[in-house]
């Protein structure tokens, strides 16, 4: 298992837990919504391909230790909400540690995204995983961008990434 999994960890609403191949029809809303995936160029455009895709990525960097998304539950309800976490990335040439989330459309704009951020980034510091943490957003996801400004990042430079235009958003520990 990865160190930089958030097992066992929780927030004031959620719990955190491996992804398991069981949480596939849950999180299958996701693709299903256009808004979900309007900023990013090169994704299937059929929704069980691009969640496939996405799975056998999460459980890749599992196996090879390089972080992963955590499934977010909600410790009301016991529902999948949402997938965040630390995870090993490669921009411009430099590994460094990213914040990355996403949640399920019907959970959107209730502040679960950043309940979730502001957690992996507490706990990478907490551990000293890295001095420092990205989140790599499309140029054109106002939503997300937000949430990393709440989550204290500052936006540190625009580049490519996979062929998209992105923000770099980054905080530094400390």
């Amino acid at each position: 298992m990865s160190k930089y999994l958030l097992q066992n960890q929780e927030t004031e609403r959620l719990a955190f837990r491996q992804l398991k191949e069981s949480d596939f029809e849950d999180w299958l809303p996701f693709y299903h919504n256009p808004k979900s995936t309007q900023y990013w160029e090169g994704l299937p455009t059929d929704p069980i391909e691009a969640c496939r895709i996405q799975f056998d990525r999460v459980f890749e960097r599992y196996e090879n230790d390089l972080g992963g998304m955590n499934a977010l539950i909600s410790k009301e309800s016991g529902a999948l909400v949402g997938i965040c976490g630390l995870l090993v990335q490669t921009v411009d040439n430099i590994t460094e540690l990213e914040i990355g989330y996403s949640v399920l459309p019907k959970f959107w704009l209730q502040g679960y995204a950043f309940e979730a951020a502001q957690k992996c980034k507490e706990f990478a510091f907490d551990n000293n995983f890295a001095p420092s943490l990205i989140s790599i957003i499309h140029v054109d996801n106002i939503p997300s961008q937000k949430v990393a400004a709440k989550n204290r990042m500052f936006l540190d430079k625009t580049t490519t990434y996979k062929n998209n235009p992105v923000h770099i958003f980054r905080v530094n520990q400390g």
